[in-house]
């Protein structure tokens, strides 16, 4: 079919929003000359079509879901069984996906009315790895509307609840696969982050969660939110499995933009062995920014993570001071809002200007769903839109520049900060689970749930360190999640001391599944007049 073309009025229109000012004579010339220049679009689309997607929607067709079922935590998108092609690390496991992966034949809807309907024609890297290296696919499991929220209410059609406690927040914005994991329906399972959305949920959940370094895992297939902070990782009820994970997960794949120059290095082959090493003979550095933040810390989770670091066996346990942690949070507010206005959403994921891998069926099917139920997105994502449009429109994303280039002080700040230390711990999440929406919160508070836990977690986005969450232990029976950070290329290290943390406190046992109260409203009313 052959591409739409413009009308000399449609030319008009696009070249007064522009500020061309063309005459009557320019616009009916240049309507000829862009009608004319389209007709390369046909022969893309005709090439593509024979030499892609074809034969992407054939090696698809064999695959099939259903729906969830039994679904009491609202945890899954669909069920399915897809067999491995090759066997290793992952021999007999159970892999949940986090429903931004593509995985052929299967829906996709990102926790989006916008994407609901889509199916990809290809696998995500991470998806043909697993497959090769023995996992069973059983799922793809629900997540946050696009991934923009750190709690689990946005997720369209229902919110993820906790197993913990079902009226609260399972975390997000990979809340499915925490609690599938949580309850034993997985045993391991790929995970996206780019604020914490690995590491939120498995504070919250009680699970393991690993945000690699930067580039180490391809993104390849995955929808993006902003190129320069996301990452994809594994999450798993402990920390052995979650190295198995990441050891079939890491590595370039020669189609993701993220690795190109990108500093991470392979796993060593001996991940597993390296991760019951131990903490005995390192240096533990306690972030002095990352505890008792203002207003949102609870005293005690500061307490247990501070006396499970102190708790390690044969380690020397530091404070260590880095005050441009304090500073991370806006410059990562500022890259995630600019960047994912002009990539995630303009941009229909994917964006423009880079070569490697790209998915014309999900950019064609995100901007129909845009235009058609774009009254349906969460407030998160409005708010990026509306943020983002004025800073680019209106500062010509002269800050988003900005954030850039304050980038490198930031991870330069805590890189110096580990030549004093192995590794840097504080809590991955200043409090234990927060209460799912109520049907009286209004805008403000609706923001503050999804988005006021990512103090801690989403600098690292942006420094791109490795940065594992691991249960330290329960406050008042929901759990607390201390983060190890490492330095760039030593996920290895990172994975160690959380295992040591994961020996020390024991089992933290099954979820005890109380249910907590709270209603939860699908649909907010926003407040008359702006907060």
């Amino acid at each position: 079919m052959a591409v739409p073309r413009p009308t000399a009025e449609d030319i008009a229109a696009f070249a007064a929003r522009e500020h061309y000012d063309l005459g009557p004579e320019e616009v009916t010339a240049f309507t000829a000359a862009v009608t004319g220049g389209l007709a390369s679009y046909d022969a893309v689309d005709a090439l593509y079509e024979e030499h892609v997607a074809a034969l992407a929607r054939m090696a698809a067709s064999a695959r099939e879901s259903s729906a969830p079922g039994s679904n009491p935590y609202g945890a899954w998108h669909v069920k399915t069984r897809i067999e491995p092609t090759g066997s290793g690390a992952l021999d007999g496991l159970r892999v949940a996906i986090k429903d931004n992966i593509s995985v052929a034949g299967l829906p996709l809807m990102n926790g989006s009315r916008t994407l609901e309907g889509y199916t990809p024609p290809a696998d995500a890297t991470v998806v043909t790895r697993v497959l090769a290296a023995g996992g069973t696919i059983i799922g793809k499991t629900v997540c946050e509307d696009l991934c923009f929220s750190g709690s689990s209410f946005t997720s369209a059609p229902e919110p993820v609840r906790n197993p913990w406690d079902r009226g609260r927040s399972a975390g997000g914005s990979s809340s499915g696969n925490a609690v599938a994991l949580a309850v034993g329906e997985a045993d391991v399972a790929v995970g996206g982050d780019q604020g914490g959305s690995v590491r939120l949920p498995a504070s919250y959940s009680g699970i393991v969660g690993h945000k690699p370094t930067y580039g180490l895992v391809p993104y390849t297939g995955a929808f993006p939110i902003e190129r320069t902070v996301d990452h994809l990782g594994p999450m798993a009820a402990d920390v052995a499995q979650t190295a198995r994970l990441l050891s079939v997960l890491a590595g370039p794949d020669g189609l993701d933009p993220r690795q190109a120059g990108a500093a991470a290095a392979l796993p060593p082959e001996n991940l597993l062995e390296i991760v019951e090493a131990g903490a005995g003979g390192l240096t533990i550095g306690l972030l002095t920014e990352g505890f008792a933040g203002p207003g949102s810390s609870d005293p005690r989770v500061d307490a247990l993570v501070r006396d499970a670091a102190r708790g390690l066996a044969g380690a020397a346990v530091i404070d260590v001071s880095v005050p441009w942690h304090s500073r991370g949070l806006d410059i990562w507010n500022v890259i995630t809002t600019d960047g994912g206005a002009y990539q995630m959403l303009a941009g229909n994921g994917y964006g423009m200007n880079v070569p490697g891998f790209y998915e014309p069926e999900i950019m064609s099917y995100f901007a129909e769903g845009k235009a058609t139920r774009g009254a349906d997105l969460a407030a998160t994502v409005k708010l990026v839109g509306l943020a983002g449009s004025w800073g680019l429109e209106k500062l010509g994303g002269a800050t988003y520049g900005k954030a850039h280039r304050l980038a490198p002080l930031l991870r330069n700040a805590y890189d110096a900060a580990l030549e004093r230390c192995d590794v840097l711990v504080m809590p991955t999440t200043p409090t234990t689970a927060l209460e799912l929406l109520h049907p009286g919160d209004d805008l403000p508070a609706l923001l503050g749930k999804a988005l006021g836990m990512v103090g801690n977690t989403a600098p690292f986005d942006v420094s791109g360190h490795p940065a594992t969450s691991v249960p330290a232990g329960l406050v008042d029976g929901l759990p607390a999640g201390l983060m190890v950070v490492a330095p760039h290329g030593r996920d290895d290290l990172a994975l160690r001391v959380a295992r040591a943390v994961e020996q020390a406190r024991g089992p933290l046992g099954p979820p005890r599944d109380r249910v907590g109260g709270g209603a939860w409203s699908l649909r907010l009313p926003l407040p008359a007049r702006p907060p």
